[in-house]
Parts: structure tokens; C-alpha cells; sequence
């Protein structure tokens, strides 16, 4: 078998970490793209650039077969706009891997990213795939909702709040569901994309095997730490308005509009339609005690773990 080197964008961050533990399991190089250097560096290259320095990133993606693009933010803050991440930071990771020799790329989209809806994040979400479709690179878009595990912002977030204030307020009175997808599982997608070299020139739906409300993926959190919350709904215009509020007021605000808005759709239909996984890249991990609890910060799974 031959290593193939991996450039992954959002090197350090929570998918990318992931990822590039199971190139390195499976006998790959990981080639970190991130902009600082993690405290930590675990083995493998990394180079510490942003995504707004083209030459840069052309030279770090010299030598590599193919780059997982994960970077992305989902709320705003200061310089760092979805425009110029998600947008400008696209076309110049697609340029650099064009110039670089770079034959595959797979981009991490959002579920319900698409033009003329209202939302930046949504809008600037969709124009990266049509950047990544329009390119000459073998692309795979994966187009995914909430990921959840070690790490993330979905379990890290809702246990630290659940254990700290056992309240959980629902957007909305109506509970659009959402289907929870092991980030194990996105890992194992990125790697048949651009090591297996499948799913090429295609848009996939990347979704777990439960759906659910937000008042079950709270219970189930809470019942993982030994909290049993209080759940009650508060309409959306009151999401929207804490969300102005501590966008306009907080240098990492407690929610944003583009969050809101994802809450309020639901999370369980690709917008536009899109292809659909074959068989054996179907997420299979259900969000159920033994994968919350691995995902759980350390400290605050239950006694009975």
C-alpha cells in the first residue's frame, strides 16, 4: 500500500483532528493546515498560514495527493467573515491545489447550505461548493448537519451548560428534528473520498442513522452526565433577538442568527437535493449513551461509565 499525504484545511480543529488521526492509524501522512500551531503538535507536518495567503498554501499542498477542506466558521468575528473564510478562503485552497498538483479534494459543506435564503452562512456555505464543482480537481462534496464527538461544540456545549444549569430552552414550539452523525463516521467518508478515491464528482447527504428533536438530544446528554434538564420552548424571534444582541455585543457571542436558523429548519433534508451515500459509507453510530459518552468532555461522563 502507498502513503498517501493528506492536506487537511482546519488541520487542528475539531473534524480535522479526527481525520488525520485515521489517516495516521491507517498507515497516511496528515499534512496540517492551520493558522496557528496546535500546543500539542501530534506527528505529521504542520504549517501555520491562513487561508487568505495563496502562496503559502500552494507550497504546503506541494507534494500531497489530495486536501480535506474543513476549515469554516459559523458565526462572525471581526476579519474573520464568511465571506472571506468560506468564500474567498475556498477559491484560494482550490487555486493553491490546482497549482500544487493536487489531483482530489473534498470540502465539508453545511446540510441546508444554499443561494438566496437569507442567511450569509448559508449562502457563502454553497458558494464554496460551486467553487469546489467548478474546479479541474476530482471533487467530493460532503454536505453535512451536526457533528458530534470529542471535541465538538454540540455535546462539549450542551454537557458543560446541562451540568452547570440543568434548563434547556427549544428554538420553537414545533422541534424540527435533526440527525446527529459520529464525527468517526465523517472521517471514515473524507478517507474513502480521497485515499479510495471514491465518490468522486459527487454531492453527498452525511446524516446519522437517528433523528431526533432537540429536546431528545438534550435528554439523552443529560441522562449521559446524570442530569435530567428542564426542556421548554421559546419562539424563534426570541432566538433572533438574543442572537443580534450577542452578535453585536460579544466577541464570541452565546449564539448566532446562522445557528438559529439551522435550529429552526430542522436538520434532516439536504437543500438543494443532493446524491446519496452507498451502503457501506452510510452512517451506522446512533447517538445513544456508549457514543455520547466517548464524546463527552473528560470529567463529565456518569460514575457508571
Amino acid at each position: 500500500m502507498s502513503v498517501e499525504r493528506i492536506a487537511i484545511t482546519g488541520g487542528t480543529g475539531f473534524v480535522g483532528r479526527h481525520f488525520a488521526d485515521l489517516l495516521r492509524e491507517r498507515g497516511h501522512e496528515p499534512v496540517l493546515i492551520c493558522r496557528r500551531v496546535p500546543r500539542e503538535p501530534r506527528q505529521g507536518r504542520v504549517h501555520a498560514i491562513g487561508l487568505d495567503d495563496a502562496d503559502a498554501l500552494a507550497s504546503a499542498l506541494t507534494g500531497c495527493s489530495a486536501v480535506a477542506h474543513l476549515a469554516g466558521i459559523n458565526r462572525e468575528i471581526g476579519e474573520q467573515t464568511y465571506q472571506r473564510v468560506h468564500v474567498v478562503g475556498t477559491r484560494n485552497v482550490v487555486d493553491a491545489a490546482e497549482r500544487a498538483g493536487v489531483r482530489r479534494i473534498a470540502l465539508l459543506s453545511f446540510l441546508r447550505a444554499r443561494p438566496d435564503c437569507g442567511s450569509a452562512y448559508h449562502e457563502s456555505k454553497f458558494a464554496a461548493e460551486e467553487i469546489v464543482r467548478r474546479s479541474s480537481l476530482q471533487y467530493t462534496v460532503l454536505k453535512s448537519g451536526v457533528i458530534y464527538g470529542r471535541g465538538d461544540h454540540l455535546l462539549d456545549h450542551l454537557s458543560h451548560a446541562l451540568h452547570t444549569l440543568p434548563l434547556f430552552a427549544t428554538v420553537g414550539a414545533s422541534q424540527p428534528p435533526l440527525r446527529p452523525v459520529a464525527v468517526t463516521d465523517v472521517a471514515k467518508i473524507l478517507f474513502a473520498a480521497l485515499v479510495e478515491g471514491r465518490l468522486a464528482g459527487q454531492t453527498v447527504a452525511v446524516l446519522g442513522p437517528d433523528v431526533l428533536s432537540m429536546r431528545e438530544v438534550a435528554t439523552r446528554v443529560g441522562d449521559a452526565i446524570g442530569r435530567r434538564p428542564w426542556i421548554f420552548p421559546l419562539p424563534v424571534a426570541l432566538h433572533r433577538l438574543l442572537a443580534r444582541v450577542t452578535e453585536a455585543t460579544m466577541k464570541v457571542p452565546l449564539v448566532s442568527l446562522a445557528q438559529v436558523k439551522m435550529l429552526a429548519e430542522g436538520l434532516c433534508e439536504p437543500a438543494p437535493p443532493c446524491d446519496v451515500l452507498p451502503d457501506d459509507l452510510k452512517p451506522r453510530t446512533p447517538f445513544a449513551a456508549e457514543s455520547i459518552r466517548s464524546g463527552l468532555p473528560c470529567g463529565l461522563a456518569t460514575a457508571s461509565d
